[in-house]
C-alpha cells in the first residue's frame, strides 16, 4: 500500500489524509503544535463548495453540527445605507447553506473525524527537511525524528516549509494591505437577525458581524494600515488595541463599537496576507495542497473550502492515475487556474475596503448597482456550484490537457 506523510494538522491536513485513505493510501499527519483545550478563535466560513467536497468523503456533517448556518451578507455603508444582500458561499441542491465556524471547533471536528477513521496524527512534529530517495521520501522534523512514506504532502499553510523544500525561491506570501482582528460578544442579539452577516463599509475601516444561535454576536474588523511589525505587536495589549478599534469605528453608523467595547478580543493585530502563484507545485513525490500552494486573502471565504477540493482531487489522481509523478502533475492541472482565480478574486474584493476619501464616496454611489447587477448568484456559481464526483475517474487526457 502506498504511505503518504502530511505535513500540517490545520484543515487540509486531515482533510487530505481522510480523502487519501478513502483511495487506498495510508496516510499519517504530523502537526508541530500540540492542540490546545479552549475554544477561544477567530471564525472562517466553509462555503457550499468546501462542504460539497467535504461531502465528497463523507466529512461534511462533523464540520456542519461544529458551526451555524449563515447564508446571507448584508452590505451597509458607514452611514448606514443599505448596499444590497449577496449570498454567502452558495446553496447546495438539499438547501445547505455556507457555515460560519470557529477555527479550534472545526480543527477538532476534523481531526476527531480522522481519527475516528483510524488515521494517526503525531503532534509536536514540524517538518525541517526532506530527502528523495529511490524508494521514496524521507522527511525530518525538528525534535530530530524521521519519516519514511511514498509520498510527501505539504499541507503546511501559508508559512509553508514544504514550499521551500520543492523550490528555495518560491515566492513568500504577499501583505494585503489590511490587519484583521476579530471577537466574541455575548448576550447582544438585539434586533439583529441569526446567521445574517452584516458587513459595514466604514470611513476609516471595515467591520463585519453576525448573531449565533446562543444569542452572541462573532464579529471582525479589517484595518487599512501598514503590516504590524513583531515589536507592535509585542507593545500593543488586547486593551490598546481595543481602544484603537473603537476610535476607528466611532464616526459610522452600527454596532461596531459598542460590540467591540463589550466584547472579547480574540484575534488581533493579524496582518492579512495571499499567495498569488506559486510556481512549483509538485516534484518528485512530493507536493504542496491548500494555503501551502495558493492562499487567498480571507477576504474570499474561500481558504478552508479550497483545501478541502484540493485534497479530495488529489486523492482522485492518486486513485486513478498511473503513478506518483503523473497524479500529482494531473493534480495540479486540475486545480491551478481555479485556485489562482479565487485568490485574484479575493484581492480585488479586500481592495474595495482599502479606497482613500474619494475612493470611498465613489465605492458607496457604485456598490449597490455592483451588488445588484454583476454579484449575483449567476456571476458567482463558477465558485459555489463546483461539484466534484468522487465516483467518476479523472481521465488523464483531460487532466493533462486542463488549463
Amino acid at each position: 500500500m502506498v504511505k503518504a506523510l502530511i505535513a500540517g494538522g490545520g484543515i487540509a491536513g486531515p482533510v487530505t489524509a481522510m480523502a487519501l485513505q478513502r483511495a487506498g493510501i495510508e496516510a499519517v499527519v504530523y502537526e508541530a503544535h500540540v492542540p490546545g483545550t479552549g475554544d477561544a478563535g477567530s471564525y472562517l466560513t466553509v462555503a457550499t463548495n468546501g462542504l460539497d467536497a467535504l461531502r465528497a468523503i463523507d466529512a461534511d456533517k462533523p464540520v456542519l453540527a461544529a458551526g451555524f448556518p449563515t447564508p446571507a451578507n448584508v452590505l451597509l455603508s458607514g452611514t448606514g445605507r443599505r448596499l444590497g444582500v449577496v449570498s454567502n458561499g452558495g446553496r447546495l441542491a438539499d438547501g445547505t447553506v455556507a457555515h460560519t465556524i470557529r477555527r479550534p471547533r472545526l480543527y477538532r471536528a476534523l481531526h476527531d473525524e480522522a481519527a475516528a477513521r483510524g488515521i494517526r496524527t503525531e503532534y509536536g512534529r514540524r517538518l525541517v527537511g526532506a530527502e528523495v530517495t529511490a524508494d521514496g521520501v524521507v522527511a525530518a522534523f525538528d525534535d530530530g525524528t524521521r519519516a519514511t512514506g511514498d509520498l510527501l504532502v505539504g499541507a503546511d499553510g501559508i508559512h509553508s516549509a514544504t514550499r521551500r523544500l520543492l523550490d528555495p525561491a518560491a515566492p513568500t506570501p504577499r501583505y494585503v494591505g489590511l490587519v484583521n482582528f476579530g471577537g466574541y460578544t455575548p448576550d447582544s442579539a438585539g434586533a439583529t437577525e441569526p446567521g445574517a452577516w452584516h458587513m459595514i463599509f466604514g470611513r476609516r475601516a471595515f467591520f463585519g458581524y453576525v448573531v449565533d444561535p446562543d444569542g452572541g454576536t462573532v464579529w471582525f474588523a479589517n484595518v487599512p494600515r501598514p503590516a504590524v511589525t513583531a515589536a507592535e505587536q509585542a507593545a500593543t495589549s488586547p486593551e490598546r488595541w481595543r481602544r484603537q478599534l473603537v476610535e476607528l469605528f466611532a464616526s459610522d453608523h452600527g454596532p461596531a463599537g459598542d460590540l467591540i467595547a463589550a466584547g472579547t478580543l480574540e484575534l488581533a493585530g493579524d496582518s492579512t496576507h495571499d499567495l498569488p502563484s506559486v510556481p512549483t507545485w509538485h516534484r518528485g513525490p512530493m507536493v504542496i495542497v491548500g494555503d501551502a500552494a495558493h492562499a487567498p486573502s480571507p477576504t474570499s471565504g474561500q481558504g478552508a473550502s479550497m483545501a478541502a477540493e484540493d485534497a479530495v482531487v488529489l486523492a482522485q489522481c492518486l486513485r486513478d492515475l498511473p503513478g506518483i509523478p503523473q497524479a500529482l502533475a494531473a493534480y495540479e492541472r486540475l486545480r491551478r487556474a481555479r485556485t489562482e482565480r479565487i485568490v485574484a478574486q479575493g484581492a480585488r474584493t479586500g481592495s474595495a475596503k482599502t479606497p482613500g476619501p474619494v475612493g470611498r464616496v465613489l465605492r458607496d454611489l457604485a456598490l449597490p448597482l455592483v451588488f445588484r447587477f454583476l454579484v449575483t448568484d449567476r456571476s458567482t456559481a463558477w465558485i459555489y456550484d463546483h461539484h466534484i464526483d468522487w465516483a467518476a475517474p479523472v481521465d488523464y487526457r483531460v487532466a493533462t490537457n486542463s488549463s
